[in-house]
């Protein structure tokens, strides 16, 4: 009698152990919801010099494309509050079990976006068919971009419940700084110089995020002035002696939209004056040349993606003209041998 309530007993437990290891799916309860399918997506922004997490950080509001397997529109999840700045956060999502491509931008949802897709998707739409551009009145740009990065993820949602799943970013988005310093420490005024970059073509993006050729423009500074970069004793022959003396350099600061190795911008800076160029540099050219020896096994287009911000120093003669010796990118310095300007 002992062995038969032992037995009822296991096969009890096994009946009960089956349940909970079946598909939900194959369980048919009239009073209780089906079993959820989907994806919890974090987004990561690690794509950068410090290879460190910043999308928490740095991504203020989040558009979510999501596409079936065969490039068809499915819908659009976006996300504009301050869940985006817990690095804990995770976009949970309800799917059907398939195969899907999510499409990810950081900054467009927002009200000081400066980019937009050209069609916003609807059924019917492709994933081919997608396309995000700069928002733009002219050939001519000079206002500040607010900060726009990408990502996309190619998932299979399968079983039940949600599974984890990571989209990873990429910023679009660039600041420059250009400094001008007198050898002779003579104080530098912005106005009397134009500063620009022009020749490039980088407004209009695929839904890869490959830029499509959508006509050159020219990038003005979003902002100039002075700023003092320390102080240098003149006639000073002891300790006790000299005069401090203020070095007052000019800057000027741009935001560009992203850099490739193909395209052939031109960093122009022209005294006004007599209008007599300074320097006209290729920039992408000057800009790789700071790949540090430390990544010999990046990339060109991976550094120009990572890095996003970049600081260059010119020195001048006191006719205001370049020293073409040297200059300084990000603290590196580039000694020149030869310049065809």
């Amino acid at each position: 009698m002992m062995k038969k309530a032992v037995s009822l007993k296991m096969l009890f437990v096994a009946f009960f152990v089956g349940i909970l290891t079946t598909s939900c799916d194959s369980i048919i309860y009239d009073d209780l919801p089906p079993c959820p399918h989907g994806v919890r997506l974090r987004f990561v922004y690690d794509y950068n010099m410090d290879y460190v997490n910043m999308f928490y950080k740095k991504v203020d509001c989040l558009t979510l494309y999501i596409y079936d397997g065969e490039g068809n529109y499915i819908k659009t999840v976006t996300e504009t509050t301050d869940v985006l700045a817990d690095e804990d956060y995770r976009m949970t999502i309800d799917l059907p079990q398939g195969h899907y491509k999510f499409v990810a931008y950081g900054g467009m949802t927002c009200e000081k976006r400066s980019f937009e897709p050209v069609v916003e998707p609807q059924a019917g739409n492709k994933l081919a068919d997608q396309q995000v551009r700069l928002k733009r009145d002219s050939d001519i740009l000079e206002g500040r971009l607010h900060d726009h990065f990408y990502g996309a993820l190619d998932y299979t949602v399968e079983g039940d419940f949600y599974k984890d799943a990571t989209v990873y970013m990429m910023k679009n988005t660039n600041n420059i700084r250009i400094v001008l310093q007198q050898m002779n420490m003579d104080p530098v005024s912005e106005q009397d110089f134009n500063i620009y970059i022009a020749d490039d073509d980088n407004t209009l993006f695929d839904y890869a995020n490959k830029p499509i050729p959508n006509g050159k423009v020219v990038y003005k500074p979003w902002a100039t002035g002075q700023a003092v970069a320390g102080q240098v004793v003149i006639g000073q022959q002891n300790a006790n002696e000299g005069t401090p003396h203020e070095v007052v350099c000019a800057y000027a600061e741009f935001s560009v939209s992203r850099l490739m190795t193909y395209n052939k911008p031109h960093l122009v800076i022209e005294r006004k004056s007599d209008s007599g160029k300074v320097a006209d540099i290729p920039l992408i050219d000057y800009l790789v040349l700071m790949k540090s020896n430390y990544y010999e096994k990046m990339g060109s287009q991976e550094y120009l993606d990572r890095e996003s911000e970049w600081s260059m120093l010119f020195l001048l003669d006191s006719n205001q003209r370049w020293i073409k010796t040297q200059i300084w990118i990000n603290d590196w310095i580039v000694r020149i041998n030869e310049t065809s300007f």
